[in-house]
């Protein structure tokens, strides 16, 4: 197994096996989908929603299943990805955009949660500071970030404890060691995960002043950060 060129195509390689290939690859996926639904603000009913990185649309089911009439916005670099999703959501209020995060035009104080499953750590820190202000212009009063990834800086001591846990619970699941291998290369080339506490710091400059941990469990986090 090879990676590609550039991320794009990458996801559209690995679109085929989307959410066996997660739930096999990624510790606690189950956790941290469903941290973007069990922690919500009381009364929370968010009318727009604008998904980061929808993939194959794991979170928008999760959320869907909440608030089945909510205006959803998918956004992915994969074509593959995207059209997954249109399969998937026919009879939703959903609207897709293939983009990069650093190309999409968000729209200002309009959406009332904006969520991010397992994408954000493919922008580097500097991109993250721009992306998270962004997205804090973008929400609505009361609206909430909610994002789920690895969130550990890969200079950080512990980060070579956490690869050895990482490749021995992906080996379980695919004993062949192909999967593991493809996922370094893959990590090497594309990934740019930064510290959750340095995360939660460029929230605060960003504007937010509600910012919790809703799941964490090692470095698998979901950060929830609402607009006051």
């Amino acid at each position: 197994m090879r990676i590609e060129k550039n991320i794009e195509k990458e996801f559209n390689v690995f679109s085929k096996d989307y959410t066996s290939d997660m739930i096999g690859c990624v510790p606690h996926y189950s956790k941290l989908v469903s941290a973007f639904t069990s922690y919500l603000p009381k009364n929370f009913i968010p009318k727009y929603i604008l998904d980061l990185g929808c993939g194959n649309g794991n979170v928008t089911s999760k959320i869907l299943q909440l608030f089945p009439e909510s205006n959803f916005t998918l956004l992915d670099a994969s074509q593959e990805m995207i059209t997954l999703c249109k399969a998937r959501f026919k009879t939703y209020k959903v609207k897709y955009v293939k983009s990069y995060f650093n190309d999409y035009r968000f729209k200002s104080d309009y959406y009332n949660l904006i969520t991010a499953g397992f994408s954000l750590h493919h922008c580097d820190s500097e991109e993250k500071k721009s992306l998270f202000k962004r997205i804090y212009k973008s929400l609505k009063k009361g609206g909430v970030f909610s994002f789920s990834d690895l969130m550990v800086n890969k200079n950080k001591p512990e980060h070579s404890k956490l690869l050895k846990e990482w490749e021995a619970f992906v080996n379980k699941n695919f004993p062949d060691g192909e999967k593991w291998e493809w996922l370094m290369e893959h990590y090497n080339e594309f990934d740019y995960p930064d510290d959750y506490t340095d995360q939660m710091q460029w929230l605060k400059e960003a504007g937010f002043t509600i910012i919790n941990l809703p799941f964490k469990e090692n470095y698998w986090i979901n950060i929830q950060a609402v607009k006051s």
